[in-house]
């Protein structure tokens, strides 16, 4: 099984479907890319505060974000020149979109 249907496997476990736009794109939280994958971010859930907080740093929607490394869900990525840490639960916040 490629990486993309492990991504799409995850999200459909979790009740969240794929939305494909274009070839073969598919919608998931931030937390499931591995170390070295790129997407794109298209929302951030949770809160008015935490979505403010989030677009301070750059997890606006169209805005490319790449996995640099991962331990025990949390996860330490780069967007916009810069390196930022994320717990697990905040990944999960922020919906990106892995293309096949």
């Amino acid at each position: 099984m490629g990486n993309a249907e492990a991504l799409q496997a995850k999200g459909l476990a979790m009740g969240m479907g794929s939305q494909t736009t274009g070839a073969a794109c598919h919608q998931v939280p931030l937390s499931f890319l591995r170390s070295g994958e790129q997407a794109r971010v298209v929302k951030v859930r949770g809160k008015e505060e935490l979505q403010r907080h989030l677009e301070t740093m750059g997890f606006v929607p169209g805005a490319t974000v790449k996995a640099v490394t991962q331990s025990s869900g949390n996860m330490i990525v780069e967007i916009k020149g810069a390196q930022v840490a994320l717990s697990q639960q905040v990944a999960m916040k922020v919906i990106t979109s892995a293309s096949a």
